[in-house]
Formats: C-alpha cells, sequence, structure tokens
C-alpha cells in the first residue's frame, strides 16, 4: 500500500535529489486487454520508472473498461481533483495514449495541470515536463500537432467541398429512406421512405418526440443501423433537410428533387410544432403515466444494476 508523502515545500524544476509526489494512472479500454496493456502491468512499469527516479507513489488510479476519448472517466476526475489540491506533483502513465485520447488532448490537460503545479511523464514515450528541457520539447510537439491537425481540417475541407459539388454523401451511413449508389449518391430506399413520412405525420398527431419514438419501438420498427427509436433520434430526422430534398454539405446547399421525400408543407409543419414552445403559445404537456412508469422502470433498473455492479473494487486510489 502507498501512502501519500507528507506536505512539503514545492520547486519549480525538477532534479535528481528531488523526490516528486506521483500519481500513476492506468486504464483499459475492455475487460480482455492482453498483457502489456493490462492495468497491473500499466501500474507495475510506471512504478518501477517513480522509483528509478526517486520519486514517491502516492496515489494509484485506475480506469478500466473506459474509453479515452474524454475525461469522463470515474477514477480520471478523482485524479484532476486530486489535482487540483496538489495532492501530488506529476502524473505517471505508462503510454500516451492511455492518458488521453490524442496528443492534442494531451496538450489541453497538461494546461490544466500546470495551473495547480502538477507535471506528465510517460514511460514509454518522450513526453516529460518535470524538466525545462521536457516541457520545451512537449512545448514542440504539441506545435507540430497542431500544425498537422490544422492540415488535416484542410484537406478534409477540400475533400468534402469536391465531394459536394457533385451531391455525394460524406459518409457511407445515409439517412433512413435512402440507400447509396456506386457514386456515392443517395438513392430513396421506397420502403424506408414510407416509414419517414410516416414518422412525420406520426410526429403532426403526437406533438411529441417521446411519444413518437415509443410508438415506432413499439411497433417494431428499427432505426436505420437497427437499433431503438429515442427522442432526439426522432428529432435528428425531422429536422434533416435532406427529407425535403435540401442538400446541405460542406458549403453547398441546394434543392435536389430526386432526394426529396417529403413535402415541404408537411415538413414546415413539423417545424413549426417542434418550435412552438419557444415562441410561447403554447406550455409542455404532463409526461403521459406510460412514459413515467417506463422512466420510473429504467431508475429502478439502473439502481439494480449499480447495487450488484462490483467492477471498482479494484479501481480505488492508493492512498
Amino acid at each position: 500500500m502507498f501512502e501519500e508523502s507528507s506536505p512539503r515545500e514545492r520547486v519549480t524544476e525538477s532534479s535528481d535529489t528531488e523526490q516528486l509526489r506521483a500519481a500513476v494512472y492506468a486504464r483499459t479500454s475492455s475487460k480482455s486487454q492482453e498483457f502489456g496493456y493490462s492495468l497491473d502491468a500499466q501500474v507495475q512499469q510506471s512504478v518501477r520508472r517513480c522509483e528509478s527516479l526517486g520519486w514517491a507513489v502516492c496515489f494509484i488510479f485506475r480506469d478500466e473498461a473506459e474509453s479515452g476519448k474524454n475525461t469522463d472517466r470515474p477514477m480520471f476526475r478523482k485524479m484532476l481533483n486530486a489535482a487540483e489540491k496538489q495532492a501530488f506533483d506529476v502524473v505517471v502513465f505508462w503510454k500516451l495514449d492511455r492518458f488521453s485520447r490524442s496528443l492534442m488532448h494531451a496538450v489541453q490537460l497538461e494546461a490544466e495541470l500546470r495551473e495547480h503545479n502538477v507535471r506528465l511523464y510517460s514511460v514509454t514515450e518522450q513526453i516529460d515536463t518535470t524538466t525545462a528541457t521536457g516541457r520545451f520539447n512537449f512545448r514542440n510537439i504539441a506545435s507540430a500537432a497542431e500544425f498537422e491537425r490544422d492540415m488535416v481540417q484542410q484537406r478534409t475541407r477540400m475533400g468534402y467541398h469536391q465531394l459536394a459539388s457533385n451531391y455525394r454523401w460524406p459518409n457511407g451511413s445515409p439517412p433512413l429512406g435512402y440507400d447509396l449508389d456506386s457514386d456515392n449518391q443517395l438513392v430513396v430506399n421506397d420502403d424506408e421512405a414510407e416509414l419517414v413520412v410516416d414518422i412525420f405525420n406520426m410526429y403532426v398527431e403526437q406533438r411529441s418526440m417521446p411519444d413518437v419514438a415509443q410508438i415506432l419501438n413499439e411497433e417494431g420498427n428499427s432505426t436505420k443501423s437497427g437499433g431503438t427509436w429515442t427522442p432526439r433520434g426522432v428529432g435528428d430526422l425531422l429536422s434533416n433537410p435532406i427529407y425535403k430534398g435540401r442538400y446541405e454539405v460542406a458549403d453547398v446547399s441546394e434543392h435536389i428533387p430526386e432526394y426529396q421525400i417529403v413535402d415541404k408543407e408537411l415538413f414546415e409543419e413539423v417545424k413549426s410544432i417542434r418550435h412552438r414552445f419557444q415562441t410561447g403559445n403554447e406550455s409542455k404537456l404532463p409526461m403521459p403515466d406510460s412514459r413515467k412508469n417506463k422512466a420510473i422502470e429504467r431508475m429502478r433498473k439502473m439502481y439494480r444494476d449499480y447495487r450488484t455492479d462490483d467492477s471498482t473494487k479494484s479501481n480505488q486510489p492508493c492512498l
């Protein structure tokens, strides 16, 4: 069990004789990570490196089966909270992709942690902000990464413009009601188009996206990807201008008659109903009992799952 070192006066530069207080962070994206990426392996290598540098390991934060795409990870948030309290001096991780989703993401986190005088150290990469030289190199790497990101965005915009000039769809996932031809242009799928029109008419009648989603699911209708309908999914469909034939990709916005599935009048009527609360002419109705009961049952299930979940037992910080 590692114990937190006693408070001491902070210094601004690392040296061979300085004993920094370290917090080890480890993460896996699934519970079946191979050795070398496992939590135990990451922690062991990070602790060994701290020992070789003469740093005192005060905390160990483990996130198992957590995505690195954002900071919404239980132990990661606890680590950031501890950093705000200046409970340690450096975060040590085995590899950058265990700590953050990208170098640019790490740059943002480094700036946030720097405000609390907390630094970063990677066991396997040239990321070390505990020294002036390391911080200089980190800034150079960050500048290069930002330049590359800007170049990628510029090339992407150029590609989208070229694609949009031929009215092609920007990805391989067309909206409900359409398929893609060999040139990646939209082709109306008659069966799905009928469902799209039904959804628009259903919303005019129900005037509620949650109610429409509930009806669609009860009738066995699935989304384009085969999933269940949600109020947000219904809202995204109802607000998509492609259904009235308005193609909007990159800086191209044109009416394409072959793409139109819903009459413009019906589309505008739905839009008016969706925005009715913004005008103050209509107040929201109370949630129907059927939806309220389902919401209560979902909360009960979440509570039961929480009570039986033991996945956090190995994720406690080392205090």
